[in-house]
């Protein structure tokens, strides 16, 4: 996808991978479908959990019912009512737990026990970032080699796994992490060389809250050229420029690296840069309950 709006205020060549028309509305469909299809037989026949109260919960919910294989999800039960419908809608079956800290991962870990379930982790995982990378993958077959290719990090999943199609397929590609400001771990994780925690993050990108793990941390090290961050107005103006210049509806997530590109941090200028639109599921049911009180 590209727009010629886009390129004359940037500078450069834009290429946009429009990851919200995805099915489940987001890259996560990659990620978990190629994590299913890794498992062994005897691990498919015993089924698999995770723990998600957001995209990777119904990206884990279907891919799963595509290879006929058993999903438990567990969620917060604050979780929004319109993504455990989701969820469910899919085929997994749904299991709440608390709120507080750790509840997800004791009551998935409980699971387990029990069932003796495979644990998929929403990002960090070798098979999901290899999943993941098939994003940057199919945009630089289609479009040619480019200079700069932005990601979104939150878990390091998807950023991991472009860095992954970047480097292997681009000679002189670098690859730039975007991560909203108010929720910045995985920057100063980078700048500093040791994973720090994501720690009370306030962000509208909520699905950029999660902390690098051991295996994505590697990975971005090793081959992602740098993270910048960007406030929640850029998030906004990204967000924005999507939905009334593209007309693309995309979550704050999934604007979090056009906000990078629009930020000036990165010299652009003739540049052919690739930007990861990372999903699009925003739950509109308060913006049209305002319309339908207008009309009434």
């Amino acid at each position: 996808m590209t727009s010629t709006t886009l390129n004359n205020e940037t500078n450069a060549i834009c290429f946009l991978k429009m990851e919200n028309y995805q099915r489940t509305g987001s890259f996560k469909i990659r990620g978990a479908l190629n994590a299913i299809i890794c498992l062994s037989e005897e691990k498919k026949a015993k089924g698999v959990t995770t723990h998600s109260s957001g995209n990777f919960a119904q990206a884990l919910s279907l891919a799963s019912k595509m290879a006929r294989v058993k999903a438990t999800v567990v969620m917060p039960e604050n979780a929004p009512k319109i993504k455990v419908a989701a969820t469910k809608g899919y085929g997994a079956e749904v299991v709440f737990c608390g709120t507080k800290p750790g509840d997800r991962e004791e009551m998935a870990q409980s699971l387990i026990d029990e069932y003796d379930y495979t644990l998929i982790h929403s990002s960090n995982d070798m098979n999901i970032i290899y999943g993941q990378s098939t994003a940057t993958y199919e945009l630089i077959k289609e479009v040619g080699e480019l200079d700069y290719v932005f990601a979104p990090c939150g878990g390091g999943g998807l950023l991991s796994g472009t860095a992954i199609a970047t480097k292997s397929l681009c000679s002189e590609g670098k690859v730039i992490g975007v991560e909203p400001k108010n929720a910045d771990d995985a920057f100063r994780s980078f700048r500093d060389g040791k994973i720090y925690p994501s720690i009370n993050p306030n962000t509208i990108a909520d699905g950029l809250k999660t902390s690098l793990g051991n295996y994505t941390f590697k990975v971005i090290r090793e081959n992602v050229d740098k993270i910048i961050t960007v406030t929640e107005e850029e998030i906004v103006n990204a967000m924005e420029f999507l939905w009334a210049r593209m007309k693309h509806v995309v979550e704050p997530s999934g604007a979090v690296s056009l906000a990078g590109v629009l930020s000036d941090k990165i010299d652009l200028h003739q540049k052919r840069v690739g930007v990861v639109i990372s999903g699009g599921n925003i739950d509109l049911t308060n913006f049209f309950e305002l319309i339908r009180n207008k009309i009434k």
